[in-house]
């Protein structure tokens, strides 16, 4: 597709990237029949195609407008088009170029920007777990479309901790004083996250006792937050930057002190936290780093699928009792592990090679489950659309419950369905003799 770039945009390095991908497309239109939003919508702007229109004619010159950004905005980000794209457009990337240009150019509504900011805000404050834990208090008596989107609280069930250090040296200071500590072979990093220890706090733990049946020790880095993913699809790029910057600082010191790898239990932390190098690539003091800590990342099943001796001893401490009472299970993929990541297939082989009986709907098994981050906040009509469409396809293979890999497809699915909706770590701790 030929591009000719403002001059605003000329030999900048987001319009020479944006050109670049421009360039791959050959409006074949393969994508379309993969959009969530124009299946629903059947609008071509509502598709990839179109939107790449819109953002194409933004990078020539034209001034975009509240169209424009209504468009832009209502996709989730799902990342399906570039899994069907004969051409490899990253798509993705264009949107957030495109996206923050728009930004610039729109003046929101002052009642989007207040919620935006305040889900940014709240979302990724301390503070977010003692509003949580206040919300499941009075949760029965909640209107139905705030209760949807807090979950039932979920207690813990063994005592596993996660040391919080800032290098390795503080971790062998806190086993001279304690024997709660035990020998491990190797070490990771887990990025705790911004919602998940108070969402669903039982599965960076089971993380822990998972890997530590493999002889793994699990790790929390002091002073990493947020991915950055939050604020990046909301538009505040920079934002998301400083967070980025600020998790590098945090992993660093440990990552280059002998940590084998920062495994992600979140799909959606895990592909942002691999295009940090990407992202940062312009920047002189991190992009190294940023390189050096994409290349260390790697999903749990991704991490786990490679250890091939460390699983076996693991399979051979699982109670084959448990998992057969566990009965048939149904997997969903999150778009941000088997289109972001390239990972459909990963969860699936560590879960049947361990004994547990799973199972893909072949029903629409690529299409998004809508919550995409806070999309099902700001677009809750789609949103749930597509929640109805994906639990129906899951629910008709008559499972004991749901699996996925992501907290937010995972509240975002609990909110519709009887069946207990787990991360399929959990799964595998609860087995574990």
């Amino acid at each position: 597709m030929q591009t000719n770039l403002a001059p605003e945009f000329l030999n900048t390095p987001r319009g020479e990237e944006a050109e670049s991908i421009l360039r791959k497309c050959v409006h074949c239109g393969f994508c379309t029949a993969t959009c969530p939003t124009y299946q629903i919508l059947g609008d071509e702007l509502d598709g990839p195609r179109g939107r790449i229109y819109l953002i194409k004619q933004t990078l020539e010159g034209a001034q975009p407008t509240e169209k424009t950004q209504l468009h832009l905005d209502r996709c989730l980000t799902c990342r399906n088009c570039e899994t069907t794209c004969p051409s490899g457009v990253q798509y993705g990337r264009l949107l957030d170029i495109g996206r923050e240009i728009v930004e610039r150019k729109v003046n929101r509504p002052w009642h989007q920007k207040i919620i935006r900011h305040s889900l940014r805000l709240a979302l990724t404050s301390p503070l977010f777990g003692v509003a949580m834990r206040l919300g499941q208090s009075v949760r029965p008596v909640l209107p139905q479309f705030i209760k949807a989107k807090i979950p039932n609280r979920k207690t813990t069930h063994h005592n596993t901790k996660i040391p919080l250090v800032s290098d390795l040296s503080q971790l062998e200071s806190m086993k001279s004083f304690s024997s709660s500590f035990n020998q491990k072979e190797s070490r990771v990093l887990l990025l705790a996250g911004c919602v998940q220890p108070s969402m669903a706090p039982n599965i960076n733990l089971a993380t822990a006792r998972v890997l530590g049946a493999m002889g793994v020790e699990v790790l929390y880095a002091q002073g990493a937050g947020c991915c950055g993913a939050l604020s990046h699809h909301l538009n505040a790029q920079e934002e998301a930057l400083d967070q980025m910057r600020r998790n590098i600082d945090a992993w660093w010191p440990l990552l280059v002190g002998g940590v084998e790898a920062l495994v992600m239990t979140a799909s959606g932390c895990g592909v942002s936290v691999k295009e940090y190098g990407h992202l940062l690539a312009h920047d002189a003091k991190y992009s190294l780093k940023a390189s050096k800590v994409s290349a260390s990342t790697l999903d749990l099943s991704e991490w786990m699928e490679s250890k091939s001796k460390q699983l076996e001893a693991l399979k051979q401490k699982l109670d084959a009792t448990k998992i057969k009472l566990q009965g048939l299970q149904a997997y969903h993929p999150p778009c941000t592990l088997q289109h972001g990541q390239k990972l459909k297939d990963n969860v699936q082989n560590v879960l049947v090679y361990l004994g547990f009986d799973l199972k893909i709907s072949n029903q629409e098994a690529h299409l998004c489950c809508g919550s995409a981050g806070t999309y099902s906040v700001l677009n809750p009509e789609i949103a749930n659309n597509l929640k109805s469409r994906k639990l129906g396809h899951l629910e008709s293979l008559k499972p004991k419950a749901i699996l996925s890999a992501n907290i937010g497809c995972i509240t975002h699915l609990q909110s519709g369905t009887e069946l207990p909706v787990n991360h399929w770590i959990e799964l595998i701790d609860h087995c574990l003799g």
